[in-house]
């Protein structure tokens, strides 16, 4: 077994029994799931909505290099700038090109998946650039030295009193801060770094094709402020983020922010088509676009698996996942965890070594039924499992196992070679530890129904 199964194991046995984990992730999810229930009453037909956000995801996805060329050319007829990225390397080398060019060595962030897929915060310190993470909860998991806990909540893991400590030994604020506090005291220290920046870097929750604009989702102002003040504005986004039109904002937006915080809309919303133009007064005067690979073409490769790729990032399917809730986010030890993490992470960073993912789950279909675009998230995990197979991906026990099982059910007489006083000995002594220390083993009764159905048969043809 790979060393990344057996952390994964390790960390999955700790965190499912650290009752604090416990305790602050359900007193987080349940006010989310308190949230969600309000956002969903803005809508009347809310599956309607889900059905058409579903269609045009999946549109793209099957049309992906035109929509993608849509996108270049309307944003670079306004002055913007597209690099393609086939792997993080090439990503991280023309993001430092920039940088270098222009002599910048301050960055602020705004909260963006990708750039922690291509691990840019530990690129950047590697090199001597200051990168400062913005979003309030990236801001607290970047000072604790940790990578986001969930896809939209950063911070997901850590309750008020653990930041309070956490600020008090960085800092030196008061050990009793309120979150307020600590807001404030974040605010101060940003708004110096929002002012002499030399690059402002965000992720983008849609790309438009039909207009190239980039459009950014937050609820802090912290993405205004980091694209606003610096003459340089980079975006990273995967290929997959593409929706058709402008007009379709109005059935994604609600749908992101319905599922991914409960709101009705979200606080701040912006839409950028390129660098600043003529006659205007704020706004970067370069942007670029670097549209990142990174094996999102592996996946969709796969006819039936390339669904994930219309996800929109909005972490619902974490917040209902039973498997998630027990073992936490830092557990799968990848960027994108939870259902959505376990069905892509296989073909984006290797089947051999991510395959245990998708068998981290209890196929309760619970991801599915919340997913805004309808990915029948439950189904794909199956179709990994059967794909890591056929790769050949299986422990030599597992195949005996699974050989001699089938093996067995195939074939009665083998099921009743035995009775079932010896089948139990046999579980025990074989079975057992593979079960695992908190499972009791299931008892096999002495005879088989297969059994008790020729005797009671026996009987009836004798009293004939």
């Amino acid at each position: 077994m790979s060393e990344i199964y057996n952390k994964f194991m390790k960390d999955a046995e700790k965190k499912a029994f650290d009752l604090a984990h416990r305790k602050t992730i359900r007193f987080n999810m349940a006010r989310y799931d308190t949230a969600v229930v309000n956002g969903k009453m803005q809508y009347s037909n809310i599956e309607l909505a889900k059905e058409r956000a579903a269609h045009l995801k999946n549109k793209v996805i099957i049309d992906l290099p035109k929509y993608l060329l849509d996108f270049e050319s309307n944003f670079q007829s306004r002055g913007g700038k597209v690099i393609w990225a086939v792997d993080a390397d090439e990503a991280l080398k023309e993001i430092t090109k920039i940088l270098k060019k222009n002599g910048a060595k301050h960055v602020v962030k705004s909260k963006t998946m990708v750039t922690e897929e291509i691990e840019l915060n530990d690129y950047f310190e590697k090199n001597g650039i200051e990168s400062l993470e913005t979003d309030l909860g990236e801001y607290i998991v970047q000072v604790a030295g940790q990578k986001p806990y969930h896809i939209v909540t950063p911070a997901m893991h850590m309750s008020k009193e653990d930041v309070s400590e956490l600020f008090n030994k960085k800092f030196g604020t008061p050990p009793d801060s309120s979150p307020a506090d600590i807001a404030a005291h974040v605010r101060k220290l940003l708004r110096e770094k929002f002012y002499t920046a030399d690059v402002g870097i965000s992720g983008a929750n849609f790309l438009v094709a039909d207009t190239g604009a980039v459009c950014l989702t937050e609820n802090e102002g912290n993405g205004m402020m980091s694209i606003s003040f610096p003459k340089i504005h980079i975006v990273v986004a995967g290929i997959e983020k593409l929706i058709p039109r402008l007009t379709d904002l109005d059935l994604f937006w609600p749908l992101l922010a319905t599922y991914g915080t409960g709101q009705n809309i979200s606080v701040y919303n912006s839409i950028i088509t390129g660098p600043r133009q003529e006659g205007e007064t704020d706004g970067p005067e370069e942007m670029y676009v670097v549209l990142l690979d990174n094996n999102r073409t592996e996946l969709l490769a796969h006819k039936n698996q390339r669904r994930a790729l219309a996800c929109i990032r909005c972490g619902a399917c974490l917040n209902a996942c039973p498997v998630y809730r027990n073992i936490g986010g830092h557990t799968y030890g990848t960027t994108y965890s939870g259902p959505i993490g376990s069905v892509i992470t296989p073909w984006m960073s290797g089947m051999k070594d991510y395959k245990h993912l998708s068998f981290a789950s209890s196929l309760c279909g619970a991801c599915t039924e919340v997913c805004p675009v309808k990915i029948n998230l439950h189904e794909l995990l199956l179709y990994n499992r059967n794909d890591s197979v056929k790769e050949g991906y299986t422990r030599r026990l597992d195949r005996i196992i699974f050989k001699s099982y089938k093996s067995a059910m195939l074939h009665r007489n083998m099921l009743n070679m035995t009775s079932g006083k010896t089948k139990n000995k046999f579980m025990k002594r074989f079975v057992a530890k593979l079960w695992g220390p908190r499972r009791t083993l299931p008892v096999i009764a002495e005879k088989s129904f297969n059994q008790l159905w020729e005797e009671r048969r026996g009987d009836k043809e004798k009293k004939k």
